[in-house]
């Protein structure tokens, strides 16, 4: 997604005033540091938008593992059951295979059920769309809302921001290594580039 920078030109007149978010009544525009203020102001939704960007996409891809994962383990422990109970049924001599062929599909399941792999790929596709949302609401909140916002305003939407990626952090699993490079490949193939935000309507 291009997240080039806001002009700075976009800055308010100190002294012009700003309606607050409704119900509140009118305001006065960042003043306090002026245009330096809105730019940090900026940079951080930048620096939030980028955080969320990078977790969706590991998310994702994390997401993609773990149902990989389900399908490798839960697939031939099926398939095995199935084939022993065959074998046990079919062959009188068959007691011995139809035994491992039980064991080895009992083993897998057993595998399949400590690692909890179905569960594991819902929670990283959830996570996922829940930092895609935060993402979502930094990029609006630093091109549409930012310029009209008081300085109290920007910093208490700033604040609910940090606060729900920060509780989402500590809520989700760290992506693996390999999570992270897919996840880069991913965005450097412009995996979250809008056709908005290409050259021809730039």
């Amino acid at each position: 997604m291009d997240t080039s920078a806001a002009g700075t030109d976009s800055a308010p007149n100190p002294s012009a005033t700003s309606p607050g978010p409704p119900g509140a009544g009118a305001s006065e525009p960042v003043t306090d540091g002026g245009a330096s203020r809105l730019r940090a102001f900026d940079a951080e939704f930048r620096r939030l938008e980028e955080s969320a960007m990078w977790s969706a996409q590991c998310q994702f891809e994390e997401g993609k593992r773990w149902r990989a994962t389900h399908w490798a383990l839960g697939l031939p422990a099926t398939l095995l059951a199935a084939v022993a109970g065959t074998t046990a049924l079919v062959e009188s001599t068959g007691g011995t295979a139809a035994g491992i062929l039980a064991l080895l599909s009992a083993g897998l399941g057993a595998v399949l059920t400590t690692v909890n792999a179905s569960q594991r790929a819902s929670q990283a596709v959830a996570a996922a769309n829940v930092y895609l949302s935060i993402q979502t609401a930094a990029r609006q909140r630093r091109e549409i809302d930012l310029p009209d916002w008081t300085s109290a305003e920007a910093r208490e939407a700033l604040a609910a921001l940090t606060a729900r990626r920060d509780e989402q952090n500590a809520g989700t699993d760290p992506p693996s290594r390999r999570a992270y490079r897919k996840a880069r490949a991913n965005l450097n193939a412009g995996g979250q580039t809008y056709t908005v935000d290409g050259p021809a309507h730039l």
